[in-house]
């Protein structure tokens, strides 16, 4: 849990500014990677959306002597204008954007996928959990005229069958494909684009998958580390990515399961 972890402190990220989308409490993955971010001196805007929500991450923004907090939703345009013209007449312009947004209805993240994925859930899981990036990578970079660095969420189901995650699945392999194809075309303006690929934690998200909890102890017994992903590991990751030590790095999909998505069969029984 995030809470349990203090982000080592330091100045890798002094003078950057960037947004941080997808905070919902304090055990979101987005939370975590804000802290370390913050903690290396990093400047930071929150988004939410509605009012339930920025009650819970308006403590947690204050916590670390921030108060930039935004509105948006990131389904509608105009909430989507806003929010970055308020960013652009705050700070002219930045250099990083986390993107921590994905969404299913409940009804589909379990049993079949075949039975039980609707056309409007099909669209709803795709435009909430991979347009939003696609949108928010050209607003993003259109305020980012000194280049920079993007990051987005994924999970193994992108790659591989996980029981339940269904179309999030589905929604998770577009979103790595549009992460690649966001990176060919903001290369060139020096801006970085690339994905974490975080093992199964202690989230809304995975609460909201049937099974979820089993999810956990299997990446912790199946991993090569034998232990559960760790905040402070993809928090570590989201810094290198975003700050000059993945100056080179771009495209990518990067791991942090304990070594879980390398294994195809776990340990065996001796005969």
């Amino acid at each position: 849990m995030a809470d349990d972890w203090t982000p080592p402190s330091g100045d890798l990220m002094k003078g950057k500014r960037g947004i941080v989308m997808g905070v919902a409490n304090q055990n979101s993955i987005a939370w975590g990677i804000a802290r370390q971010l913050a903690a290396q001196g990093a400047e930071i805007a929150f988004t939410y959306q509605g009012e339930n929500l920025e009650r819970r991450v308006r403590p947690l923004v204050e916590s670390i002597g921030m108060d930039f907090m935004i509105p948006a939703d990131v389904t509608d345009d105009a909430s989507m204008d806003a929010a970055f013209d308020a960013v652009k007449d705050k700070w002219g312009k930045i250099d990083f954007l986390v993107h921590s947004i994905a969404f299913a209805g409940k009804d589909e993240l379990q049993g079949s996928m075949v039975a039980n994925t609707t056309r409007e859930g099909f669209r709803r899981a795709m435009d909430i959990s991979v347009y939003s990036f696609i949108d928010c990578a050209r607003r993003a970079s259109e305020i980012m005229p000194d280049g920079g660095a993007m990051i987005c969420m994924t999970y193994l189901g992108a790659e591989r069958t996980v029981p339940s995650y269904n179309v999030m699945g589905v929604a998770k392999a577009a979103l790595e494909a549009a992460t690649r194809y966001a990176a060919r075309d903001l290369g060139p303006q020096g801006i970085r684009v690339n994905a974490i690929s975080a093992g199964a934690m202690r989230t809304l998200s995975l609460a909201g998958i049937r099974g979820g909890k089993s999810l956990m102890g299997t990446g912790r017994d199946w991993s090569l580390l034998k232990e559960d992903t760790r905040m402070e590991g993809v928090a570590g990751a989201a810094l290198y990515l975003l700050s000059e030590l993945g100056h080179s790095v771009a495209g990518e999909v990067h791991h942090v399961d304990a070594g879980f998505h390398v294994v195809g069969v776990p340990d065996l029984p001796e005969d």
